[in-house]
C-alpha cells in the first residue's frame, strides 16, 4: 500500500473513532449535563496528558507567550465543547455533523483578518454555497429551529476562532501550554456548575466517560500518524466520513435517520468544504493554508489537539533519534 494510501486508511480509522466518542457522548447526554460530561472527561484525560508533560524534553515553564490569545482560545474551547456535547444530546448526530462542517467555512473568513490571508472569488463562492448549505439543513420558517441547532452552529463557530489562534501562535507557544490552559479552563467553569448540575454517576456510565475520553487521545494519535505517512490534501478529506459513521449509529442506536433536506444541505457544505481544501493545496492560492492545515475536529478541550500532541510526539521522537544509545 502506497503512503497516501496508508494515510487514507487511518484518517479513515481516526475518525471512526472520533464518532464513537460522539455516540458515547450521545448516550450519556440522555442523563447527564454537558457541564458534567465535560467536568469528568476532561478530569480522566488529565492522567494522559501529564503522561505526555512529563516527559517533554522542552525546557521553559507554562507562561504564554501571548497571555490573552491563550485566554481568548481556552475561553473558545470551553463554549465549543459545551455547545458540542449539547447539540449531540438533542439532535440527530448526522445534523450536528452537518452543521459542525461549516467550521472551514468560517476559518476560511477568519484567516483572512487573524492571518492576514487573501481569499480569492473561488473560495469566496465555495464559502457562500457553504453558508446556502447551512440554511438548508437549518430550513428556517419551515422547520422548528431550538437550542440544539444554535448550540452547533456555536460550536462549529467557536472551534474555528479557536482553530484560527492555533495556525496564528502556535509555532510560538510551548505545546504543553496549547495543551493544559483548555484543560484548566474546561475545569474551572464546569465545576462552577457542578453544585447544582451534579447528578451521580452510574458505574457504568463512569466507564463510559472514560472511554469516551480515551477515544479522543487514541483518535488524536491515528490523525497524527495520518498526516505523517499522507500529504495533507490526501487525509483532510477523509474528515466527512463522520457523517456516514454518525448515520449509522444514528440508525443502530438512536432510531435517527437523515431526511432529504438534511442530506441535500450537508451534500452542499461538503463540496465546498471539500473545494476550499483542494484550492488551498492548489500552488499559489493560499499562502497560510488555514483549512487544509487543520486538523477538523470541535475544540472541547476534553483531549489534546493533534497539532499540539503532534509537536510533544514529534519532539520526544527528534531527541530519542540524537540519543540512541541510551
Amino acid at each position: 500500500m502506497s503512503q497516501n494510501g496508508k494515510g487514507a486508511m487511518l484518517s479513515l480509522l481516526a475518525f471512526g473513532i472520533y464518532a464513537t466518542s460522539d455516540a458515547l457522548v450521545k448516550i450519556l447526554g440522555e442523563d447527564y449535563s454537558p457541564f458534567q460530561l465535560i467536568f469528568f472527561s476532561t478530569l480522566f484525560s488529565f492522567p494522559l496528558a501529564m503522561g505526555m508533560i512529563l516527559t517533554d524534553p522542552q525546557p521553559g515553564t507554562l507562561r504564554p507567550v501571548h497571555p490573552w490569545w491563550i485566554a481568548v482560545r481556552s475561553g473558545a474551547t470551553v463554549i465549543c465543547g459545551l455547545s458540542a456535547f449539547y447539540a449531540f444530546s438533542v439532535l440527530p448526530m448526522a445534523q450536528v455533523y452537518a452543521l459542525a462542517f461549516a467550521q472551514p467555512l468560517l476559518i476560511t473568513l477568519l484567516a483572512i483578518p487573524m492571518l492576514g490571508e487573501k481569499v480569492g472569488l473561488r473560495r469566496a463562492l465555495a464559502v457562500v454555497a457553504g453558508f446556502a448549505g447551512v440554511l438548508v439543513v437549518l430550513r428556517p420558517g419551515t422547520a422548528e429551529l431550538g437550542l440544539g441547532h444554535l448550540a452547533a452552529l456555536s460550536a462549529a463557530v467557536f472551534s474555528a476562532v479557536a482553530s484560527v489562534i492555533v495556525r496564528k501562535i502556535g509555532n510560538e507557544e510551548r505545546p504543553v501550554v496549547l495543551l493544559l490552559y483548555p484543560m484548566f479552563a474546561n475545569l474551572a467553569v464546569t465545576a462552577l456548575a457542578m453544585p447544582a448540575l451534579y447528578r451521580p454517576l452510574a458505574a457504568d456510565h463512569l466507564g463510559l466517560v472514560a472511554v469516551q475520553a480515551l477515544l479522543g487521545w487514541v483518535a488524536g494519535v491515528v490523525i497524527i500518524a495520518a498526516y505523517k505517512a499522507a500529504v495533507a490534501v490526501v487525509v483532510a478529506p477523509m474528515q466527512y466520513v463522520q457523517i456516514l459513521f454518525a448515520a449509522a449509529f444514528g440508525y443502530l442506536l438512536f432510531n435517527e435517520s437523515i431526511d432529504g433536506t438534511t442530506a441535500i444541505g450537508a451534500g452542499i457544505i461538503i463540496a465546498s468544504g471539500l473545494y476550499i481544501v483542494l484550492r488551498e493545496d492548489t500552488p499559489g492560492a493560499s499562502a497560510n493554508r488555514p483549512v487544509l492545515n487543520t486538523r477538523m475536529r470541535p475544540e472541547t478541550g476534553t483531549a489534546p489537539r493533534p497539532f499540539a500532541l503532534q509537536r510533544l510526539l514529534g519532539r520526544r521522537g527528534r531527541d530519542a533519534a540524537a540519543t540512541p544509545g541510551e
